[in-house]
């Protein structure tokens, strides 16, 4: 048997350890957060939670990161790619 049919999924009043997007066996999409419970099924119950997921916060403020922007003032730009279309010649 192959490790993954061993697992059990997570089942609904357990802790959430991974922050992403379950879906329950009713196939009831869910955006969980780490520390949360997994919600129960108004019909089923107590149901299985499966990760499809991940939630991943890549641009907390929605910017760029400054180190990669080109800056106006470089004087070295010969040896920089300025443009995804320009090509290093040397």
């Amino acid at each position: 048997m192959e490790r993954k049919e061993q697992d059990m999924l997570p089942l609904s009043h357990e802790k959430v350890e991974v922050d992403g997007v379950y879906v329950n066996e009713a196939g009831q999409e869910e955006h969980l957060h780490r520390g949360q419970e997994f919600p129960a099924d108004l019909v089923l119950g107590k149901t299985e939670w499966k990760l499809t997921e991940y939630a991943f916060d890549n641009h907390h403020e929605g910017k760029t990161d400054e180190r990669l922007v080109p800056k106006e003032d470089d004087e070295d730009k010969k040896g920089k790619i300025t443009s995804p279309r320009r090509q290093i010649q040397t």
